[in-house]
């Protein structure tokens, strides 16, 4: 009598074997036709230059009675105006905060609060101009008005570049054709052809000082310095025939 006992396992291995064939030609099939792409970084740079000013400050004074303070601070007021009016900037061009008073406390040994033993009060200024080099200059110049008993606590000047707007589109655009000039460069080095773009993702603008290595995550905005450089990135994928 035949014994079918190993008849049996071979034909379910064997129609196994064939199906694991068939099912494995038909992946490698479907991954030599897939779509394949090659993803790349464009930058573009451009130096600027910064078309406005801001120079911004403030005068005080402290007495011990707050009418004596603020008498103090009208006097400087006038003495501050004609500096900025032989500087170019009359009036109408100096913009005035509200005046702000605040006590100043005395404290004992412990540290602890005994009394008011005056007042200081203080008033904002700010001026802008487009001639970038004029506020620079004042911004040097203008602790001088102490010798004219102007007490003028001056902040850092802030130069920014005002056609920004328009200057971003222009650079993206030129950082994705960067991103397409390396993508074809690539294929062509590897006998193949660049396909149509696939994604694109543009980073965050880097405004920075000029010849600076700055870089954030979150995009730099320099507002310290004259001359500047703005730098685009994007990440593109493109497909590859």
């Amino acid at each position: 009598m035949r014994d079918n006992s190993f008849i049996i396992p071979a034909s379910i291995l064997a129609v196994g074997l064939v199906l694991s064939v068939v099912v494995f030609g038909y992946v490698w099939s479907e991954t030599k036709g897939a779509e394949q792409t090659i993803t790349v970084t464009g930058s573009a740079k451009k130096d600027i230059t910064s078309d406005l000013a801001i120079l911004r400050g403030s005068i005080s004074i402290e007495a011990s009675t707050a009418a004596a303070a603020y008498g103090a601070l009208k006097t400087q007021k006038p003495l501050l105006m004609q500096y900025l009016e032989a500087k170019g900037f009359p009036a109408d061009k100096v913009d005035f905060y509200p005046v702000i008073n605040t006590p100043v406390y005395s404290y004992g040994t412990d540290g602890q609060q005994t009394g008011i033993r005056g007042y200081q009060y203080s008033q904002r200024v700010e001026i802008q101009s487009g001639d970038v080099q004029i506020i620079k200059a004042i911004a040097l110049d203008i602790s001088s008005i102490i010798e004219q008993g102007v007490f003028f606590n001056i902040e850092p000047p802030e130069y920014q570049y005002t056609k920004l707007a328009n200057l971003k589109i222009q650079i993206q655009a030129e950082a994705a054709k960067d991103a397409m000039v390396r993508a074809e460069r690539i294929a062509t080095a590897t006998g193949r052809s660049l396909g149509p773009l696939r994604t694109a993702r543009m980073g965050v603008l880097q405004i920075t000082p000029k010849n600076s290595n700055m870089v954030s995550d979150y995009g730099v905005n320099d507002v310290g310095s004259i001359e500047k450089e703005i730098t685009a990135v994007v990440n593109a994928s493109f497909q590859i025939k």
